[in-house]
């Protein structure tokens, strides 16, 4: 009973920001549990590598496809091109996402639309067109990153915690909108993972101060957000939705030092 609550076998998942880091693992685990997969990114090198990796030796199909999440037009025709490559889609793992600090003074429009694009409105559009499918099928699941920043923030953080807060608001309003036709609606929030995307932006004593916030006292690996993802993936989710999982090793257990 246990193994077939995780199996995945016959479905299928779509993972954007599916080229490394979490996307990347999450989808191995995908298509360890069964899954045929299609990941998507900008840059078609990088998808073609880890199409190799997650495939290795699994009898699945795993398939990439070149999307650039700010581009509204490709972020709609993704989910067609999803569909009729794949069969279906019964799993969307709303992964891609930026941060691009600024402090509320230094702001600027062009920054402003573009993480609010790519962090928030292309998660919703990607899951507009796709639910409609689920639905119809009577099983569907949606996952969004969204992060340990959209409860506690920083200083040049506003806007990357501020669209990271409204998955996890949009996550409830859908999960009781979708939940009659079977499909939950759920947020991952990682704490502190390493990716390329904060070893890029801190610097070596922030990385060690967000270790030291964690009672783990560690950064995050990847393969800690897989059975959190997989749980709400799968069967043995069925009946969690509309919350979010915090997996931050314990950073939010902290008031005063």
């Amino acid at each position: 009973m246990l193994a077939s609550l995780f199996d995945l076998t016959g479905r299928t998942a779509l993972v954007t920001g599916g080229s490394k880091g979490i996307g990347k693992a999450v989808a191995r685990a995908y298509a360890e549990a069964g899954a045929d997969v299609l990941i998507c990114a900008r840059h078609e090198d990088e998808l073609q590598a880890a199409v190799t990796d997650i495939g290795n030796a699994l009898p699945v199909r795993v398939e990439y496809a070149v999307a650039d999440m700010l581009d509204r037009a490709r972020v709609d025709q993704l989910a067609h091109e999803a569909v009729q490559r794949m069969g279906k889609v019964d799993i969307l793992f709303n992964n891609a996402g930026s941060n691009r600090p600024q402090t509320l003074d230094e702001t600027t429009d062009d920054v402003w639309d573009q993480i609010l694009e790519l962090n928030f409105t292309s998660c919703m559009r990607l899951t507009r067109a796709l639910a409609p499918g689920m639905s119809d099928r009577r099983w569907g699941r949606i996952v969004y990153t969204s992060s340990v920043m959209a409860f506690a923030s920083n200083p040049g953080r506003g806007l990357y915690s501020g669209t990271k807060a409204a998955l996890v608001g949009m996550t409830r309003a859908q999960a009781l909108e979708l939940g009659p036709f079977g499909i939950t609606v759920n947020c991952l929030a990682p704490g502190p993972i390493l990716t390329d995307l904060p070893m890029n932006l801190l610097s070596a004593q922030q990385k060690q101060r967000f270790a030291e916030r964690t009672a783990v006292k560690r950064w995050g690996r990847v393969e800690d957000m897989v059975g959190p993802v997989l749980l709400l993936s799968s069967d043995a989710g069925a009946f969690i939705t509309g919350t979010t999982i915090l997996a931050e090793g314990g950073m939010l257990c902290r008031t005063f030092d």
